[in-house]
């Protein structure tokens, strides 16, 4: 059976987890001397800047190992571009509290013109209708004067709409505007008869 590589059992062996990080530390080990402490604005870089690297459970796995901390500086371009943006933004917004006030007192004015207007119509509209109602009595007085015998139905007739098509919604009205029209045209045949 040794042609197959069964003697080969009593053989121990070998974690690649533990020979992986065996290898990692070794490479690693002469890498803290190189590495210069960074100094934060308050100058204990010991504690502010290197900060003891943990597991995900809390235990110190890893206590003679020291993860700085990354202190990074605003490159000078973005602070600059931040600085641009900032003042074109307060600028966009003068701007636009600008055209707002613009399009309020537009709007007022606009307001203010259309009440104007809408009461000179309604002073027009009210005079007219007032004119038109004078001259309406006037006339009907003038009407009222001129009575005449026999022409009583010729004014009802004046007054009432033969128009049959006016409204459909009423009722029908048709038989006794026949009766007015033949009032109308005999007007001599119906006092004889009363």
């Amino acid at each position: 059976m040794d042609a197959f590589g069964d003697g080969n059992f009593e053989q121990t062996e070998v974690d690649p987890a533990a020979e992986f990080l065996a290898r990692e530390q070794n490479a690693l080990a002469g890498l803290e001397d190189e590495i210069p402490p960074v100094v934060a604005g308050n100058g204990d870089a010991a504690s502010d800047d290197v900060t003891q690297a943990r597991s995900d459970d809390g235990n110190d796995d890893f206590s003679g190992y020291t993860v700085p901390k990354q202190v990074t500086e605003e490159p000078e371009k973005i602070r600059k571009w931040r600085e641009d943006q900032k003042t074109r933004l307060e600028e966009k917004d003068r701007e636009e509290e600008r055209k707002r006030e613009e399009l309020r007192e537009q709007a007022r004015k606009e307001l203010e013109d259309w009440y104007k207007h809408h009461e000179e119509a309604i002073s027009k509209t009210k005079s007219a209708n007032r004119e038109s109602a004078k001259n309406a009595e006037k006339q009907f007085v003038a009407e009222t004067d001129e009575i005449e015998p026999g022409t009583e139905w010729e004014r009802i007739a004046k007054l009432c709409d033969f128009n049959p098509k006016t409204n459909k919604s009423s009722k029908d009205i048709s038989r006794m505007r026949s009766i007015i029209l033949q009032l109308k045209q005999n007007p001599l045949a119906t006092s004889k008869k009363v």
